[in-house]
This record gives structure tokens, sequence and C-alpha cells, in this order.
């Protein structure tokens, strides 16, 4: 008979400050701390992050292309999915794909984000018809055509947001991109149910995500992904969608960032009634990740969902701020302005911090540190080589000229 062992959360601490590998029983016992644990959690998410990146925080100066806002699934949290008949669905031209990048490369960005909605053509004829007047069938050949495209005219390093992808997918793409993505956003099964944030999305679920990212692994493609708070999962589940991050990566290196992301309201989505994460939720979460995912794991949270307080997130272990264009809003979050670069400098000076500039490609990526080896397809190579400095961030301006 087995017995699982309940810790406290200072013995859990001691345990992840120790360099142990925390169980998924540690994360539950981590993500329902009351508030008298939460400094301390937060304390030791801070310092294994500076174990593994020091006082350097980074971001990606980027472009965000909203190839197409179609798309075969409709989460019951996205605004950013449109049907035919909306006035604003839309998929883009060679020229307007052209136009968004090119204004992005004259503003210094080095990251053109491709996101766009999963496999529409499966369902809509107009996407059909579009795909064939662009000379394609699927959006995921017209998102390869168009990554290319970017890449020779401006430079921009592509990073792939599509969805699910089959093995031949991520191998064509990864020679025109630098890094892909996708949330797994969570593992329950739940969430499918009627009524659920994820009812009647197939590309939501979690088996398929998971197995999408393992592909990736297996093709050396540095891939993002991520955790959504707040719709709908215990905070057991948000423990076991962390680990089972961290059990791929281990295996595979494959996963150049976790994002922690809340959830926010809109007035056009289904879940327009739901609560939003509250500060203290997400700060805890963000402490848990660290605490689980360990020292040399890149963590994110968006600092333009938590306008007023996501200094704070600082505090509780993460060492990047996702994309930050001063071009393009937040297509997922159109009502959410990206923060001032100026000012979110000056803050994370105050906080004991350096802001740099990162690529869409990751610095031990780039470095080639062990375990991370082979990650830089060869059409992405001489624009890595041309920007990045020896730590594997975007060389300081004085270096750059």
């Amino acid at each position: 008979m087995t017995t699982t062992t309940h810790r406290t959360v200072s013995e859990i601490l001691d345990r992840a400050l120790a360099g142990e590998r925390l169980s998924p029983e540690d994360g539950y016992g981590l993500i329902h701390a009351d508030a008298t644990d939460l400094a301390a959690m937060m304390a030791a998410a801070s310092e294994l992050r500076d174990r593994g990146h020091g006082r350097v925080v980074t971001y990606s100066r980027k472009v965000f292309i909203p190839l197409t806002n179609l798309c075969r699934q409709k989460c019951g949290y996205c605004t950013f999915a449109r049907g035919p008949r909306d006035p604003i669905a839309h998929t883009m031209s060679p020229d307007e794909v052209l136009a968004v990048a090119r204004a992005g490369a004259r503003q210094g960005c080095k990251e053109a984000l491709f996101s766009l909605g999963e496999r529409p053509e499966e369902i809509y004829e107009n996407v059909r018809a579009d795909l064939a007047g662009f000379g394609h069938t699927t959006t995921s050949s017209y998102l390869r055509e168009m990554a290319e495209l970017v890449l020779r005219e401006t430079g921009l390093q592509p990073h792939i947001n599509q969805g699910l992808m089959e093995r031949g997918e991520i191998v064509s793409l990864r020679e025109v991109s630098a890094s892909m993505g996708m949330m797994l956003e969570t593992v329950s099964l739940r969430l499918h149910e009627k009524g659920g944030a994820h009812w009647n999305c197939p590309g939501k679920i979690p088996e398929e995500r998971l197995r999408t990212m393992r592909i990736a692994g297996e093709e050396k493609v540095a891939w993002t992904t991520g955790i959504l708070i707040g719709i709908g999962e215990t905070r057991e589940e948000r423990v076991d969608s962390l680990v089972a991050i961290r059990d791929l990566h281990d295996e595979l290196h494959q996963i150049q960032e976790v994002i922690v992301q809340n959830f926010r309201v809109k007035e056009d989505i289904a879940m327009r009634h739901r609560d939003e994460p509250s500060v203290f939720e997400m700060l805890r979460t963000i402490a848990t990740a660290r605490l689980i995912l360990g020292p040399q794991m890149n963590i994110q949270a968006p600092p333009n969902l938590t306008p007023d307080a996501h200094g704070m997130y600082l505090l509780a272990g993460i060492n990047d701020w996702g994309g930050i264009s001063p071009v393009t809003r937040d297509h997922i979050n159109p009502e959410r302005p990206w923060p001032n670069l100026t000012e979110l400098k000056e803050m994370c000076a105050d906080a004991g911090f350096e802001l740099r500039e990162r690529l869409g490609l990751y610095p031990e990526y780039i470095r080639a540190d062990p375990g991370y080896e082979g990650f830089i397809s060869e059409g992405i190579r001489p624009q890595i080589e041309r920007l990045a400095d020896s730590d594997g961030l975007v060389k300081r301006e004085e270096e750059r000229w």
C-alpha cells in the first residue's frame, strides 16, 4: 500500500531550494497555500529565478500578424475567432502581411508573431475560396509561404502560433521560423463538457496539444506554451498542467517559455459573466509555476493583462514580459494596450532588474547550451547571428552600430 506524504509549505520550499523535484502533491500544497505563506513562496520563487537568470528580465520587440481570425472552434473566452458572416472576419493577403511586417521592421521589431485561427478551411467555404485565390488549399501551407515572405523581405523572425500541427507541418514551418508555440491552457477534460470553456473545441483536447508539443521536441523546435487560469479549471488542474509541461521539457528540452496568463472578461464572449482571477491568485500561481519548473525555465506573465499590478510578478519569479509591439495591438486582448517600454524599463530598474530585449528564440537555444543544441534552422541562422550577442540576447544599441 502506497502512502502520500503531505508536507508543509515550508518543507516544500526547502525541497525546491535544495534543487529537488517537486511532486504533484507538493504542487497542490503550494497552490492552496494561504496568504500567510505567499510571501515565503514568492521569496523562494524569486531566489530560484535569480539562480537561473540573475537580475535580467527580458521582452521581445514584435509585430503581431493575425493571418486569419476565422477558426474551426470558438472557445468560451475567445474574442479573436470570428465566424464567416462576421463583418470583421478576415484572412490577410500577402500585401497586407508584408505591410504590417515592414512597419514593424521600421520600428526596430525583430519578431513577427503569426497568430491565426485553427484550420478554418475545414468548416468554412469562404476560407477555402480565399486560400484558393492565394494558391493554397490549407491555412498551414499559406502560413508557410507568408512566414518565408516576411523573413526574406524584412528579416523579421517568424514565431508561429497555428494550433494543432502534424509532423509534416512542423518540419516545413521550422525552415522559416525561429520558434513556434501553442498554449496548453489546461489538462482538464471537464472543460470539454457542455457549458465548459472548451465545449465543442476539438483542438483544445489536452492529449492532442501535448502530442503536437512532443513532435516539436522531436523535430528540435523551440516551443512556447503555458496555462490559462480562471476558465473553470481547479487549482489542482493548474498544477497537473504545469507538471505535464515539465515532464515534456525534461525529456526533450523544447519548452522555451511557460506563460501564466489570466482570463480577462470581454463583453462579446460566452464567459462574460465569469469572475476574473485576482492578483493574489496570479501571484500564487506564478510562484507555484517557478517552484515546480525550476530555476532555468523562462516564465512569463503578460503585463498588459494586469496593468496596475504587473510589477508584483517580478517578486513571484517571472523573468520575461513576452512580446511587446510598438506597431500592432494585442489582437487576442485588443482592449489591453501594451505597456510603455520606457516606463517598463524604469519599473524594472526600481525593482533591481535590467530590462533586455531578446529574440523570438530564447538565449539558451542561441548559445546552444547543453541539451539545447540543434534548435536553430539554417533559414533563421543568419538573422540570429546578426542580432544576438554572446549571451544570446539582442545586441545593445552600441554593439549593433
